[in-house]
């Protein structure tokens, strides 16, 4: 009697004990591993400050996009001058890995190979775009517009939904001689060559057409574009291949 009394109070509280120190918590954000410090990652966000960001063709001016909670979240709301927030370095041959949210109907996105010149008005005249779409927007069931895409260029390439708009997206983009590959929530959604005369001929028959430095480069700046929903990123990280 003695003893199952035993067994009924104790063994639960054992397991219990047991999932606990099994079980890990969530990774920190906005942090690197041991195994990324050793593998040349470098964070592009610290969760704390923008110092290693700035906003297209100006510096130290109010913008919309603030540091809230561990993240970079770019308000909706704010009346500062609106712009996007580009890298403060430049990049080649590399792995990108983001992740980010959405408010409902939110749009936004991530352009490379960016150039930042002051006879360049936009971000989007040089670099093409990592396309960020809520499941809501209204331009959501248009192929060449939904997350993961090279934005207007080719629809994804492997079908993949984004997130209930509460989690997580990961996000990563692998640029190597000019040859990029996007992938979301760990699926392949698009892959071109930016050196390739398939790619000049797309381009030429897009809306960017007009823009003489847009497609041309593969090296260049990281940007994340401002649009009129709000959007967050964290867990911003790079390294050089």
């Amino acid at each position: 009697m003695k003893l199952n009394l035993l067994n009924t109070i104790f063994l639960p509280l054992l397991s219990s004990v047991v999932f606990f120190a099994c079980s890990s918590p969530e990774e920190e954000p906005n942090k690197l591993t041991e195994e990324e410090k050793e593998t040349g990652w470098e964070l592009l966000f610290d969760g704390k400050s923008l110092n290693n960001w700035h906003i297209y063709n100006k510096k130290n001016i109010p913008a919309p996009w603030v540091v809230q909670n561990g993240t970079i979240y770019c308000d909706p709301t704010s009346d500062t001058q609106k712009g996007d927030l580009i890298s403060n370095n430049t990049y080649e041959n590399y792995e990108f890995t983001f992740e980010w949210k959405l408010e409902k109907e939110g749009n936004s996105g991530v352009f490379i190979n960016v150039i930042e010149d002051p006879t360049i008005d936009a971000t989007y005249h040089s670099g093409p775009e990592y396309q960020l779409l809520d499941d809501a927007h209204v331009d959501f069931d248009k192929p060449l517009k939904r997350s993961g895409c090279l934005y207007t260029f080719s629809p994804q390439k492997n079908f993949v939904n984004t997130k209930p708009r509460n989690e997580w997206n990961q996000s990563r983009i692998v640029q190597k001689d000019g040859k990029v590959t996007f992938y979301l929530n760990d699926v392949m959604t698009a892959e071109t060559d930016f050196n390739s005369s398939e790619w000049k001929a797309q381009v030429t028959r897009s809306a960017f057409k007009n823009y003489p430095e847009f497609g041309k480069n593969t090296k260049g700046k990281i940007a994340l574009q401002d649009w009129s929903r709000g959007v967050s990123f964290r867990n911003i990280k790079i390294r050089n291949l």
